[in-house]
């Protein structure tokens, strides 16, 4: 089996896939250590044998769902390829709208809060692109927070700290220049949880209560003591969300509330300003 022969008997394998073209490809250059491009110069190219097991094997894999990021055990993210598992949510191209918008409010010298970090993904865009910024990288997991952990070592990148917790409960009042977080937000009964590459990543980073919302409803109040005065939140919600969270934010008592969308033309993000001056506690 040469390349092209591999690429079209996984077409075909994947044919129920959402993007079996690229899905081929990204697990062929996996087995081949090779970039996308070496698939259309060498396309006459023979496999070895264990080259054509392992890529057969990962197919059959697809084929039941498990997400490719999972059989690669990497994505790629902002500027940085990222090593991804079970314990995290796989980043996703909408969330490089947190990190645009977070690094517009980013200068040297803050303190800035990545709560659910994951993978890492949104604290090591933020740390890479300033790196005299300190970083909070905030899970509950700890199995998250080593994959979190691995990423930064893997990146050289030293202004990102870790911290397990649930969300601000720990960190100081009036200590935070920024809190970002991409949070669990889909409600419970969701039929998406039981649909795709969701069926194969933690619940706990996913579904939020009945309506979605209990967690960013926590994070907004803790965030509240925890920013400075002049402080900024960005939460990354659901696509049909953005109403309910400005509210949420105004109620809190942050200002400048606007929503943002995402490539998708769909609302993502919602940020707000603290005034201190102006909050009733």
């Amino acid at each position: 089996m040469n390349i092209s022969e591999a690429l079209s008997f996984a077409r075909h394998e994947l044919i129920g896939s959402d993007s079996p073209e690229i899905d081929s490809q990204v697990l062929l250059c996996h087995c081949l250590s090779c970039e996308t491009t070496f698939l259309h110069t060498w396309s006459d190219k023979e496999l070895s044998p264990p080259q054509q097991r392992s890529f057969e094997q990962l197919i059959a894999l697809r084929q039941l769902g498990r997400p490719v990021a999972h059989l690669t055990g990497q994505r790629g993210f902002w500027s940085l390829d990222l090593k991804v598992t079970a314990d995290t949510l796989i980043p996703r191209p909408d969330t490089e709208l947190l990190v645009s918008l977070a690094l517009e409010k980013v200068s040297d010298h803050m303190l800035v809060a990545d709560l659910g970090t994951g993978t890492g993904a949104i604290a090591l865009s933020l740390a890479v692109e300033h790196p005299k910024t300190t970083i909070l990288a905030m899970d509950f997991s700890l199995s998250a927070l080593n994959v979190a952990n691995e990423n930064t070592h893997n990146h050289h990148l030293d202004n990102v700290h870790f911290w397990q917790g649930s969300w601000l409960s720990a960190i100081t009042d009036s200590s935070l220049d920024m809190v970002v977080s991409n949070p669990p937000y889909i409600e419970e009964d969701d039929p998406h949880l039981t649909q795709g590459d969701v069926r194969f990543e933690p619940i706990s980073a996913l579904s939020s209560g009945k309506d979605g919302l209990d967690d960013i409803r926590q994070i907004i109040e803790q965030a509240k003591v925890c920013l400075k005065s002049q402080g900024w939140l960005l939460i990354e919600h659901g696509y049909h969300q953005a109403e309910q969270v400005q509210k949420l934010f105004r109620d809190a008592g942050f200002i400048n509330v606007s929503s943002e969308q995402d490539f998708g033309d769909n609302n993502r993000v919602v940020m707000g300003l603290l005034d201190k001056e102006t909050v009733i506690f």
